[in-house]
């Protein structure tokens, strides 16, 4: 099974999320704040693509790739999540190193708050993205979809509607 950044991702926000993802049920086709993530992701950087590229390979699409650096560039909209951003890059690093980059490294962009994050890898790291494929694996494979977490953080989620349309008291 080939596991992807959003896997990774979805993994530290949400495993229902990650298993709904996984299984075919697509909401940020309907979201707004997906939609503004991706206006920030075209607009905030332009003169990148002509010095970076874009890159997707092994499930992983990076938004920008310093090849020269060994940087990879992420960009956010938001750094409420900011745990899961910097497991995906570290995931995204992870990924080349296994193709045989070395000395890859990450900065997270959260262009609208003017922040950045260099993001590295470590050996402890290595291994807890090793344990984390086989937990995602398990979730992603399980006959059941995850409980609903009842975290704030679903007030923004394109799935909100979707766990929350039987519940009589929403957060």
């Amino acid at each position: 099974m080939l596991i992807t950044g959003t896997h990774f991702n979805y993994f530290h926000i949400c495993h229902r999320k990650l298993w709904l993802f996984a299984n075919g049920i697509a909401m940020e086709h309907t979201s707004d704040t997906v939609y503004d993530g991706k206006l920030i992701h075209e607009n905030s950087y332009p003169q990148r693509a002509e010095r970076y590229q874009e890159v997707e390979i092994a499930g992983i699409k990076i938004d920008f790739y310093d090849q020269k650096n060994r940087v990879i560039h992420e960009i956010k909209r938001t750094d409420k999540i900011e745990d899961a951003h910097e497991w995906q890059l570290k995931f995204y690093i992870y990924t080349l190193e296994k193709m045989g980059v070395e000395g890859v490294s990450g900065i997270l962009e959260y262009p609208v708050l003017r922040k950045t994050n260099k993001v590295y890898l470590s050996d402890s790291d290595r291994a807890k993205i090793e344990e984390d494929e086989k937990v995602i694996e398990n979730i992603i494979c399980a006959d059941e979809c995850p409980k609903v977490i009842k975290s704030k953080i679903c007030k923004n989620c394109s799935y909100f509607d979707f766990c929350y349309c039987n519940e009589e008291e929403v957060l």
